[in-house]
């Protein structure tokens, strides 16, 4: 077996069987098969596409090249939560709680900001104290102690995975349905979970701009899941403007501590209630999803769920006094408001300038190698559909370099639509697949 007839089947229309995709897998991710022999293949799939029965195979190949985590020793039905990217989606913080405080084990492993998307790890981080790097022992022992844990995803998961995207970004060869999802679902598998819900973002400021193709993505990983014996769920939801109002790492946490105060946005509220209640079925904590909205909604009225996101500061390491003094968080030193030059109605935020603005403020990193303002970001003080007056403010970039916050906000302020009739509201969560 050898690489130039790996890449001649498929250039060729043909499928690759279990045995040569692992033979690719195996050698990229140690180095015996050069980034031109790789690079070729993946141009060859990203135009041949690959069948169902390859792209299982991929997934699994790419599973199995590092570590598999063995939860074996929480108890309970361990229920994981990925969300494909999307701007202001600081939902694992409120869903995971919400989920947690009904009994479900959450041991989640979660990755860094790139781009204008932002990460779990970095929002966690802006919490004094709080650590993302635990030992495999604490992890687990947490989970069973206080019902959740996230942590930083670990370079020995899916390793074939962080090879293959970086040359995917450089080779034009990211936007391939089978390599998109297993690239996803490699990782999730390798975590450990017994379940999955996938949170697939669909519009503008997502991956997946077209209803279509979010579904498409979605059916293939609640499929991959499946045939790896996980139960799965993808919850295709909106992405056409920013979640909730706040936008950046330290923001974004403060405005997940006030959702499960009950002082959230409706849209984070709501779409974090729907999440966690497909968390709570999927563990068999109730017997439909309905119920377990049931559930995650009187753990949100009743505090538990506020209790258990202090739990979880406190146990890794977190000051849990930043649930009641928000100005333990990173501060800012600069800010620049935007203003509404005419009368009207919000007729679009979109969600991609804004996280770029964003990023380019200071919350984001354009390399992973940069570093971040956990002070940094935005908030909206508008959304779609609301009325606005000529002066009124719109938005707030905040963070520690003016030069960077009067950029963010020129660009902030350009994503912004104005118009003279009222838009139709869009929905929410737009499809279900299980």
């Amino acid at each position: 077996m050898n690489m130039y007839d790996i890449i001649y089947k498929k250039r060729e229309g043909g499928a690759l069987s279990r045995e040569e995709i692992e033979f690719f897998i195996r050698g990229y991710t140690n180095g015996t098969i050069p980034d031109y022999q790789a690079s070729a293949l993946l141009m060859a799939i990203f135009f041949r596409k690959m069948t169902k029965e390859e792209t299982f195979e991929l997934t699994r190949a790419m599973r199995n090249s590092g570590d598999v985590v063995d939860l074996s020793g929480i108890e309970g039905i361990k229920v994981d939560k990925h969300s494909t990217g999307g701007v202001g989606d600081k939902t694992t913080l409120v869903a995971g709680p919400l989920a947690a405080a009904c009994g479900v084990p959450i041991a989640k492993m979660s990755g860094r900001g790139l781009g204008f998307t932002g990460g779990t790890v970095d929002k966690m981080e802006s919490i004094p104290g709080f650590r993302t790097t635990l030992e495999a022992n604490e992890f687990i022992s947490l989970v069973n102690r206080v019902g959740l844990s996230v942590i930083g995803q670990t370079a020995h998961i899916a390793p074939a995975d962080k090879k293959l995207y970086a040359l995917r970004d450089v080779t034009a060869t990211v936007d391939n349905l089978s390599l998109i999802s297993s690239s996803i679902m490699s990782k999730k598998l390798a975590s450990g979970s017994d379940a999955i819900v996938l949170d697939v973002k669909c519009g503008n400021g997502a991956f997946m701009e077209r209803f279509e193709d979010a579904c498409e993505l979605g059916e293939l990983m609640v499929e991959i899941g499946k045939a790896d014996g996980k139960r799965t769920i993808a919850v295709i939801t909106d992405m056409n403007q920013p979640l909730g109002l706040a936008v950046g790492n330290s923001l974004e946490v403060i405005e997940a501590i006030e959702t499960l105060k009950g002082n959230g946005p409706n849209d984070i509220t709501e779409l974090s209630l729907r999440l966690a209640s497909y968390m709570i079925y999927a563990g068999e904590k109730s017997a439909s999803p309905e119920e377990g909205y049931a559930m995650a909604m009187q753990a949100l009225e009743s505090g538990a769920a506020l209790r258990k996101l202090c739990e979880f500061i406190e146990g890794q390491g977190g000051d849990p006094r930043v649930i009641e003094d928000h100005r333990l968080f990173p501060q800012p030193s600069c800010y620049a408001e935007i203003h509404s030059e005419v009368d009207g109605f919000v007729g679009a935020i979109e969600a991609r300038a804004i996280g770029l603005a964003s990023q380019h403020s200071g919350a984001g990193r354009a390399t992973k190698e940069d570093s971040i303002d956990l002070s940094a970001g935005i908030m909206l003080y508008k959304k779609v559909g609301d009325l606005v007056k000529k002066g009124d403010l719109l938005a707030t970039v905040y963070g520690n370099d003016q030069i960077r916050v009067d950029k963010g906000a020129q660009e902030a302020a350009a994503a912004f639509q104005i118009q003279a009739d009222k838009p139709e509201e869009s929905v929410l969560v737009k499809k279900v697949i299980q």
